[in-house]
């Protein structure tokens, strides 16, 4: 299942940053920015010290001054910003961390980072495609296979039979794929 909403989609079989907010817009005058969240726990932005900017492919070294959350978002305080013109230069850009600051999982999930561009193959049915994206749904995540044809598969944990996140691919059970996949046509 795949419960960590961080994002990114560069680099190699294990990326090196996640996306952890976009930044929406300038908040205030200082140089503050509003972010939209990309990872399921908001109390994850207190503890954030370091992170990175991450435009068009580059990523530039961060400090996290101060962060607080409300209504959804998080605003942040970032060393590079000083003025809202500042923040403005940023809006359109995403807050990264690197791996070794990501939030600590529970056993059984997942980066979504680590899931895209996941080879999937079923018991039976052998290779099925590769995961493109993950839809959030509120009750379960869905997968998004492409392969011969597209897959919607609910993100659940009795479907899945191995998640090799290193050997970027992932077994179904052939039995509950038959009865919660959704093959379009």
């Amino acid at each position: 299942m795949a419960d960590s909403n961080e994002k990114n989609v560069s680099g190699g079989s294990l990326r090196q940053y996640l996306r952890v907010g976009y930044i929406a817009r300038p908040h205030g005058v200082r140089g503050a920015v509003k972010l939209d969240p990309l990872s399921d726990d908001m109390n994850r932005y207190s503890a954030l010290r370091e992170a990175f900017i991450e435009k068009n492919g580059t990523y530039t070294p961060v400090a996290v001054e101060s962060a607080a959350t409300g209504n959804n978002a998080v605003y942040v305080t970032l060393s590079c910003s000083k003025s809202r013109e500042d923040a403005q230069g940023l809006c359109g850009c995403y807050l990264s961390v690197d791996r070794a600051h990501a939030y600590a999982l529970p056993e059984g999930t997942y980066f979504v980072a680590d899931l895209i561009g996941m080879e999937v193959y079923g018991e039976d049915e052998g290779y099925i495609g590769r995961i493109e994206d993950v839809l959030e749904t509120g009750a379960n995540d869905v997968y998004v296979i492409r392969g011969e044809r597209t897959l919607m598969l609910p993100a659940l944990k009795r479907v899945l039979k191995t998640v090799d996140i290193e050997g970027r691919r992932m077994e179904l059970y052939s039995n509950v794929l038959a009865e919660v996949g959704l093959f379009e046509d």
